[in-house]
């Protein structure tokens, strides 16, 4: 078995990247679910839900109809070629394996159903542009979802609002406050503000105007 303590997470853009899926089972449905938004993904399969002609439609993710244990293995090469990330995820383990070796011959990576691949997926948190990963490194996927469930309790969607907030206010204090420790106190005055939080629940507008009148009283402090 992989050594579990070489994982290391990483934020990966996978605009460009292609994704291909064996398997259309509850297991290849959760991929696709999650790949299909952020990357091309090709899903191989005897039949699909309707939650595949979804995706299909959605986010233009390819359906292959075929029984991925009576492809060759030139047919397999050819539908995983420049593909990043292969998830076997049929319902027959020497099928997966077979196709987690075609992939590694191509030093593709892998995220194996049966076994500790080169990637493991993590649970995910997203609040705009906040993103948390949450893995066991495969020891206990329902652990993962029990903590996810656990960190949404106290990361709110506020958290989104007050990152647009830092990010307007990190870009106007570089051109009013010269000292880089300064605008780093003003921004952290803000983020420990029981006064932007509250009215962040309210509305983004008054969370803003909340924190703008704390920079223009911290500013306007530095003057005098």
């Amino acid at each position: 078995m992989k050594d579990k303590n070489h994982f290391l997470p990483l934020l990966i853009d996978m605009g460009d990247k292609k994704v291909v899926i064996f398997g259309s089972g509850s297991v290849g449905e959760r991929k696709a679910n999650l790949f299909s938004e952020y990357a091309k993904v090709t899903v191989v399969s005897r039949s699909f839900y309707n939650t595949f002609f979804e995706l299909e439609q959605k986010y233009g993710t390819q359906l292959i109809k075929a029984d991925a244990g009576k492809l060759t293995d030139e047919e397999i090469n050819d539908i995983i070629k420049e593909a990043f990330l292969v998830i076997p995820a049929t319902n027959d383990r020497s099928i997966n394996e077979r196709i987690v070796n075609l992939a590694k011959s191509f030093g593709i990576l892998t995220n194996e159903v049966d076994a500790i691949g080169d990637v493991t997926v993590p649970a995910v948190i997203k609040r705009g542009d906040l993103t948390i990963s949450i893995s066991t490194t495969g020891s206990s996927p329902a652990f993962s979802r029990f903590t996810r469930q656990q960190v949404e309790k106290i990361i709110t969607p506020e958290f989104s609002d007050m990152i647009k907030i830092q990010d307007e206010m990190r870009t106007y204090l570089k051109s009013e406050v010269t000292d880089q420790k300064d605008r780093k106190d003003i921004l952290w005055n803000i983020l420990e503000s029981e006064e932007v939080w509250t009215a962040l629940e309210e509305s983004y507008e008054k969370g803003f105007k909340t924190a703008q009148d704390i920079v223009r009283e911290k500013i306007s402090r530095k003057v005098r």
